[in-house]
């Protein structure tokens, strides 16, 4: 193996909450064919989680048994593919693959930029942001099976949602996407871009340990509206935050734990439940042991 195989390695170091226990193995493949290489060699009964910058996800302070596959820097190829589509690896950033596509005169892609994660992660939950969604432009997708088997498959082999998807029997991730977006006619792809990261910087704590939005929004309304309305603004438990900003992000402190979020996350959900009526649903995924 040509990758980096660590044992007992901290998550709180590969999440953007900063915070989670240890992954009994936590790999980081050298390339695609030394991915498929260790995939290949797991024991069938071995857990795997997939992670890229560790964003909307909660690790739990007991850690994660099985193994960690950290995607980031390693699948990391994007390039035009035809005449308004891009090929990107599971690895690379969304916010990068926004950059590129609106540079290669194609609109559409500009949502991507407010997606703090890879793409690997989109595909996984149809991440969205500024009303678009992932999987409303995937062509096809290349998934990795655990015999380490590869293949592309059409976007027609899965069914998916708003942050949820559906993936087909023995596949364990994503390897790679093609998307189709469409000529920027207007030129005004870049600028639209530039607008939306600014609203971002403006409204949301960028800079400040979080997961992105921790609630899905319910149908008509807003999670963050909801969590304000109920003066849940700067409510905290232990080191974690209802931002001051945006009330549909929880930050961390140096010294959060994940038990605080996760907690914070359960009493906001209470709280607005039972203000509003409204279930609030989480986006993040959690995993691990509680410690």
């Amino acid at each position: 193996m040509g990758g980096q195989l660590l044992l007992n390695e901290p998550l709180s170091r590969h999440t953007s909450w900063r915070v989670g226990g240890p992954a009994d193995r936590y790999y980081e493949p050298a390339g695609r064919d030394d991915l498929v290489e260790f995939v290949r060699g797991l024991p069938a009964s071995e857990p795997i989680l997939w992670i890229g910058l560790g964003s909307n996800l909660l690790v739990r302070d007991g850690g994660v048994r099985g193994t960690v596959i950290a995607l980031h820097g390693a699948l990391e190829t994007l390039e035009r593919h035809g005449d308004a589509g891009i090929h990107a690896e599971a690895g690379v950033h969304c916010a990068r693959m926004a950059k590129y596509a609106t540079g290669e005169g194609l609109a559409g892609a500009g949502f991507f930029a407010g997606i703090p994660g890879t793409v690997g992660g989109a595909l996984a939950m149809n991440a969205g942001a500024h009303g678009g969604e992932t999987w409303n432009h995937v062509s096809e997708v290349e998934v990795l099976f655990r015999d380490g088997r590869s293949a592309w498959l059409p976007r027609s082999e899965f069914r998916y949602g708003y942050r949820h998807v559906e993936w087909p029997q023995g596949m364990v991730g994503f390897l790679a996407a093609r998307f189709g977006f469409a000529p920027d006619s207007t030129g005004t792809a870049a600028q639209d871009m530039k607008q939306w990261l600014a609203r971002r910087k403006a409204t949301q704590p960028v800079g400040k340990p979080s997961a992105g939005s921790t609630f899905r929004n319910p149908p008509g309304d807003h999670a963050a509206r909801l969590i304000e309305s109920c003066g849940l603004k700067g409510h905290r438990i232990g080191g974690a935050q209802v931002s001051e900003l945006h009330a549909n992000f929880i930050i961390t402190d140096e010294g959060a734990r994940a038990a605080d979020v996760e907690a914070l996350i359960a009493q906001v959900r209470g709280i607005v439940q039972e203000k509003t009526g409204v279930e609030l649903i989480p986006e993040v995924k959690v995993v691990g042991e509680v410690a």
